[in-house]
């Protein structure tokens, strides 16, 4: 009797420690079932998909507050013609939502001996929003200032700005809009860069969003 009871308590015993070490075993396995789960959804980015959380992720350039998209032209521009002049190609295919919808010379300024005088006009597809662009060149400042001021003086409606034209931080001419005396809904920008004059044409906001992103 007493080595049955041996026997019965030395096999209870190893029944323990088993039970004892499946136990060890189950909780180990738990623990690090926890903590991977911890990891990945607490963790930054651990288990994060590429896509997953694009609506949050700011665009390009840094801001974390979205801008609004730019505008892009839903028609297409005009080619420039064969032989094109220095200052033709230097004048935008697209200038924000406005495309190039024409180009021919012009003879307005003549007086002024111009080496180049053009006219253009640029559409978004609308045409209340079309604006016209006339633009000429000459060989000295002080030549394109002149003309500048000249056309400045003709100018009767009421200013709505002005100010200096600057290329790279360096002043290179001056620009004043006033508004259209043939129609109060219209404005005229006039500026002068180096030796290239502008006169622009159109309703007020579409010329005023024209100015601002025309690159000369």
């Amino acid at each position: 009797m007493p080595d049955n009871k041996l026997n019965l308590f030395e096999q209870s015993s190893q029944s323990v420690v088993v039970r004892r070490r499946r136990l060890t075993v189950v909780i180990a396995i738990a623990v690090v079932v926890i903590l991977t789960l911890f990891s990945a959804f607490v963790w930054p980015h651990w288990a994060t998909k590429s896509g997953v959380s694009s609506q949050a992720a700011p665009e390009s350039g840094g801001s974390a507050h979205p801008s609004r998209p730019a505008t892009k032209p839903t028609i297409k521009a005009q080619p420039l013609p064969q032989g094109a002049t220095d200052l033709m190609k230097a004048m935008p295919d697209t200038v924000g939502s406005h495309v190039r919808i024409n180009l021919e010379s012009a003879g307005d300024w003549t007086a002024s001996s111009p080496l180049e005088e053009y006219s253009m006009s640029y559409s978004t597809g609308a045409a209340t929003k079309d604006v016209t662009l006339h633009v000429a060149q000459w060989s000295q400042d002080d030549d394109a200032n002149k003309q500048y001021s000249s056309l400045l003086s003709s100018l009767a409606g009421k200013e709505l700005a002005s100010g200096k034209v600057k290329v790279s931080g360096k002043e290179s001419g001056s620009y004043v809009e006033k508004t259209d005396t043939a129609d109060t809904k219209k404005a005229i920008i006039l500026w002068r860069n180096a030796t290239v004059v502008f006169r622009l044409e159109g309703p007020t906001a579409a010329v005023e969003s024209f100015y601002k992103d025309f690159p000369l």
